[in-house]
């Protein structure tokens, strides 16, 4: 059975930092690439940032320079660092992997930017 499961969300000041973790159980992680989504309440999903099973990584460009995506096959695990975080930054923010035409979905983790 496929897992992932994101932890890491919260209430944060803006400038302030977070970073997101994606969990990966029941799959063979090292092959899949990965990437964060994010979702404002109304609004279609939207794609942040990827990194491919052989480490490539692209972003956004409104969080070029702000956000970081990372893996540690080891530990199955994908991450989101985010820093200098803006209000509009404020979604529900989920990870996908996926390999050819199979992909799975997390259950999502709110971050919230507001003073």
């Amino acid at each position: 059975q496929v897992q992932l499961v994101e932890s890491g969300g919260g209430l944060v000041q803006p400038g302030g930092s977070l970073r997101l973790s994606c969990a990966a159980s029941g799959i063979f992680f090292r092959v899949y690439d990965v990437a964060w989504y994010r979702q404002v309440a109304g609004k279609e999903r939207e794609w942040v940032a990827g990194i491919s099973s052989g480490g490539s990584t692209t972003c956004l460009d409104s969080v070029k320079g702000r956000f970081t995506i990372s893996r540690d096959n080891a530990k199955n695990t994908v991450y989101l660092q985010m820093n200098s975080l803006k209000p509009e930054d404020t979604a529900v923010y989920y990870c996908k992997v996926s390999l050819i035409r199979s992909e799975y979905w997390g259950q999502g983790t709110q971050v919230t930017v507001s003073s």
